[in-house]
């Protein structure tokens, strides 16, 4: 191994264990600094680098290339740069330590070659993660609820990772981190594990019930990272699995009907991840090269705009100190980069021509047509315009026109808006010269986006789902409701068993005590009766009486004996 190649994840988590330590003005410079040299090592590391450690009799390979990998991680360092850049101004130093060190140990997923390492990186993503969340606590006090909630679902999907990875590895001997299939008890425990973090269901509500109580920078942070990497685990370990077809697509609409009838902000961007990984699940699903490719690209673009779509969220939420759609509106009048870069975001997610969505999402539609798949192609088609109808239109439509709130606040400070208008220029570069990113894809591609079938039907899909917003207004228009998840069984449900439980409990566990005592109390005067000072078995035997006794059985064991042999 080459001495000036490491594993690309551990520079991240380098930086964000030495941030505490720095006076404030190296600060800056080590969170552009760490991020940009993490993705120089990224693209340094050759299929002849390596780097094992021993553990118990297994050899960990923490610095394994594949080109999944190495388009998973760039896109990983380059969130964390430009996240940190538009966090350096008012995000505490807990939340860009902890951000560093969950985006290393996801850069640090994407170079796994055994499944060891790389449930360590998943459980160090999970505490990094939850320390963004818990950064915001002191400003908002759902933070903390919110991240222990999101605590405990991560830990739930470690355990049954852990458990399936312990009985794929007893059943095979192997811990390569390779294709596998859900066919016996590991790989499928393996498999929910990456579900869980993906937002699949039953556990989808996770996501938007934590990502919006992070703080402006730790909302971009958080949808990045999680999700992303459980799909390159998913397109790593279970390319082609028929199942993940029907969950993504469960998935997908799930994500847009909640969006739909969400009021704040970011909650509808947060159900809009679920949304969006829908698609690169149903990919995966349908398991084609040029769908592992649709799924590699989606996945790069959408952590880039769905990342200025958060940006743009959470400076309207930093200068107004509001986040839902009934207290906003006419922003555009005073945040006009701001309502700028989050248009170019709405526009990039709806796959409008000329964007990065428009020249990624249509691999995984024309994937299903390929694979004779029409029905999945249609309901990814009627999808489409759905992510047009809550992202693309109704975020940007209620947030920064429809009415005027009358709010007149200023755009964010410039570290802000030049992180929005990098993520702005990154969704049109790959809009425009789509050959940047079809030339990273793990397979060869052969194939144009820009045909006049593809953006004519596009066009006009987006045309109708856009008339149909504006003709149902009335009925878009949102109100102060609560949307009810599935969270509740979690959040609602079971702690209030669990109060029940304590208040109740008097009533059910003194008896069960008083029982439990009154069993043992005669077990032990048993036990007295017979082997007390005054038992049967405590008393005194003549010696005459125990030579008889041991006559008895000498000639028992000799007859027994007689017989048998």
């Amino acid at each position: 191994m080459s001495s000036l190649v490491l594993p690309p994840g551990l520079i991240l988590i380098l930086g964000g264990l030495l941030l505490p330590w720095l006076a404030p003005r190296f600060r800056a410079a080590v969170a552009i600094g760490f991020p940009l040299l993490t993705l120089i090592m990224v693209w340094m590391v050759t299929p002849e680098h390596s780097m094992t450690l021993s553990f118990l009799e297994y050899e960990l390979d923490i610095l394994h290339l594949s080109s999944e990998g190495r388009v998973f991680a760039t896109v990983f360092a380059m969130m964390a740069g430009i996240g940190a850049l538009y966090a350096l101004k008012h995000a505490r130093t807990l939340e860009l330590s902890a951000a560093f060190v969950y985006a290393g140990s996801a850069v640090g997923v994407t170079f796994c070659g055994d499944l060891i390492s790389l449930f360590v990186f998943w459980e160090i993503m999970a505490i990094g993660s939850t320390l963004v969340l818990w950064a915001n606590s002191p400003a908002n006090k759902r933070a903390y609820g919110a991240s222990m909630r999101y605590l405990l679902v991560h830990l739930l999907g470690g355990v049954v990772l852990m458990i399936g990875i312990a009985a794929h590895v007893a059943a095979t001997g192997s811990i390569e981190f390779t294709a596998m299939k859900a066919d016996s008890f590991g790989t499928i425990l393996i498999l929910i594990g990456f579900l869980i973090n993906a937002g699949a269901p039953p556990f989808s509500a996770w996501i938007a019930d934590a990502y919006p109580e992070a703080s402006p920078s730790g909302t971009v942070f958080l949808s990045a990272f999680t999700t992303k990497t459980a799909v390159f685990a998913l397109l790593m370990g279970f390319p082609g699995e028929t199942i993940l077809i029907y969950v993504g697509l469960y998935m997908v609409f799930y994500g847009i009907i909640y969006a739909l009838l969400e009021n704040d902000m970011r909650r509808i961007l947060a159900y809009s991840i679920v949304n969006q990984v829908g698609f690169m699940v149903v990919a995966i699903g349908i398991g084609s090269e040029l769908a592992l490719n649709g799924a590699t690209a989606h996945a790069f673009a959408h952590i880039i705009y769905k990342g200025l779509l958060l940006m743009s969220a959470g400076s309207v939420l930093l200068m107004t100190g509001k986040r839902k759609c009934t207290d906003l509106g006419g922003l555009f009048q005073s945040m006009p980069v701001t309502a700028v870069n989050g248009i170019i975001g709405a526009l990039a997610i709806s796959a409008v021509p000329l964007t990065s969505g428009f020249v990624t999402k249509s691999l995984e539609t024309s994937a299903a047509a390929e694979a004779g798949m029409p029905w999945v192609w249609f309901m990814l088609v009627a999808a489409s315009a759905g992510v047009f109808l809550h992202a693309g239109i109704k975020f940007p439509w209620f947030v920064f026109f429809q009415k005027d709130s009358g709010l007149r606040p200023p755009d964010p400070p410039w570290n802000m808006r030049l992180a929005m208008t990098i993520m702005s220029a990154l969704c049109i570069l790959i809009g425009v010269v789509p050959s940047i990113i079809y030339g990273i894809l793990p397979y060869a591609l052969d194939y144009e986006p820009y045909t006049v079938d593809h953006v004519v039907t596009q066009m006009q899909l987006l045309l109708f789902a856009g008339f149909a917003f504006f003709a149902m207004l009335a009925l878009m228009k949102r109100t102060l409701t609560i949307s009810l998840d599935f969270d509740w069984f979690y959040r609602k449900l079971m702690f209030g068993f669990i109060v029940w439980i304590k208040e109740h409990s008097p009533k059910f566990i003194g008896p069960a005590i008083l029982g439990i005592k009154a069993f043992g109390q005669r077990r032990f005067d048993h036990l007295e009766e017979v082997h007390g000072p005054q038992g049967i078995l405590a008393r005194t035997w003549p010696s005459a009486s125990m030579v008889l006794w041991v006559a008895v059985l000498l000639a028992a064991a000799m007859i027994l004996h007689f017989f048998t042999v």
